[in-house]
């Protein structure tokens, strides 16, 4: 009888939750994603990490965002990474009519490893942990309070060869869980996921790009709203590798 109970309250507490965050609703857009990537080697193990971004509404109409960030990291071997650093993004408001730009800041701090299977498939793996500071809008107007939040992210992606000759295409299949803590997150634990499907190919041996299709599920503050972007996602890399003497 006391199972009964509990279990009653139980769902009785989940119930009345859910009906405080609301009827789930979606939004869909689409989107385009340019992002510029590099690292510059100063020595075999330490190399300056920086990377630009800009999300457009529909294909360039209006801006989604801007991100910059930079950050200095060490490399144990070729398959094993730490870095961390700082970044400022400058996002759009997502409401019809509302033109307020909001400011965030970030520091960062990141972990990469990479590895082969049977020779063949690549598959990467980062976790990456961010502190953030959001400027509060309500209403289209700033109200001088930030809303600070930990985020952590988790990448898993298959780098999959299609042809024998490496300087082809390859397949890349990539998957980007984001959840955030904090005293202001309430509704919103879990933040988006990114799910890529495209090619990747090197240019050079110091250039190389991915290009493909990308499902961004996002989980808004009040807990029931969702956008779903698809987007068009184009990402240029530069790695420039210290001389063999040094």
């Amino acid at each position: 009888m006391n199972k009964f109970i509990f279990l009653f309250g139980l769902f009785f507490c989940c119930k009345t939750a859910l009906s405080q965050v609301g009827v789930k609703e979606v939004k869909h857009i689409n989107q385009t994603w340019i992002g510029l990537n590099g690292n510059w080697f100063l020595n075999k193990h330490y190399f300056i990490q920086a990377d630009m971004h800009f999300r457009e509404n529909d294909f360039f109409a209006t801006n989604s965002f801007f991100l910059a960030r930079a950050g200095l990291g060490y490399q144990f071997n070729p398959n094993l990474y730490i870095s961390s650093g700082y970044a400022f993004l400058e996002s759009a408001p997502i409401n019809e009519g509302f033109s307020t730009r909001g400011i965030e800041n970030r520091i960062y701090q990141q972990f990469g490893y990479n590895h082969q299977l049977n020779n063949k498939w690549l598959i990467t793996q980062r976790i990456r942990n961010e502190q953030r500071w959001q400027e509060v809008i309500v209403n289209d107007v700033k109200t001088g309070a930030i809303r600070f939040s930990n985020r952590v992210r988790y990448l898993l992606g298959f780098t999959i060869p299609v042809f024998k000759n490496t300087k082809m295409p390859q397949l890349v299949v990539n998957d980007e869980l984001l959840v955030q803590f904090g005293k202001d997150i309430v509704y919103n634990t879990f933040d988006q996921n990114r799910l890529l499907i495209g090619i990747k190919q090197k240019i050079s041996k110091s250039l190389a790009y991915d290009f493909g299709y990308m499902d961004v599920y996002q989980q808004r503050t009040n807990g029931y709203s969702y956008i779903q972007s698809n987007t068009l996602r184009l990402f240029l890399y530069y790695n420039h590798q210290p001389k063999k003497n040094q």
